[in-house]
Parts: C-alpha cells; structure tokens; sequence
C-alpha cells in the first residue's frame, strides 16, 4: 500500500487508491458519464456522413451511366441510409430531430439527383 502523508482512516479505500471524501466522491478510477449513451445527434451525423459519402460515390461511378440509373440508386441509398438511422433510434428521438433528419436526407439525394438529371 502506497505511504501518504498523514492519511485518514476514511481516506484510504480500494486498497492504494485515495479519495478525500468517501462521503460524497467517487473513486479517481470511475467515471460515471464515461459510458456512451446515444443521442440523436450521433445518429444525425451518421446518417449525414453516410449520405453525403455513398451518393457521392454512386455519383462517380455511375458518372458515364443513365442519369436515371444514379437517381434510382440514389433514391435507394437515402431509403437505405434511412431505415438504417431510425433502427438505430431515431424513430424514438423527438419530432425535431426526426423532421431534420428526413429533410437531410431528402436535401442530399435532391441534390445529388439534379446533378445526374442532365445525365437522362
């Protein structure tokens, strides 16, 4: 056990570890608010990422394909990029979130289909 200076009885818990007031403080090793907890901010940005990367990249790689081939498969994506958020919990988040999450998702596969609309 570690020698402290002039330690307290109460002072000492855990063997060598020290905490000034076992009343009222947790040990320097436990983080209460350390453990993830989802919110819908995590589950906007996944989506957002998502979208942004992978119609991007249907957007590429369909560059010298039908325009209509890209929104199709675009259309699809955003579907996908979704039901993949609302599973992970958005479908539980507040209206808020939801409404900006659609409207996200709708942006994005607007934009990326008016690039590929002169492609048709």
């Amino acid at each position: 056990m570690t020698d402290y200076k002039d330690p307290r009885e109460e002072d000492i818990v855990y063997g060598d570890r020290r905490i000034s007031r076992p009343d009222v403080q947790l040990p320097d090793w436990d983080i209460p608010d350390g453990s993830y907890r989802p919110v819908p901010i995590v589950w906007f940005t996944g989506a957002l990422f998502a979208q942004i990367f992978l119609t991007g990249f249907l957007f590429l790689v369909l560059i010298g394909k039908s325009g209509w081939l890209t929104i199709a498969l675009t259309a699809m994506s955003s579907g996908a990029i979704g039901a993949w958020t609302w599973q992970r919990g958005m479908g539980k988040a507040g209206m808020g979130w939801r409404v900006a999450t659609v409207l996200m998702l709708l942006f994005w596969f607007a934009l990326f289909a008016f690039a590929a609309a002169s492609r048709t």
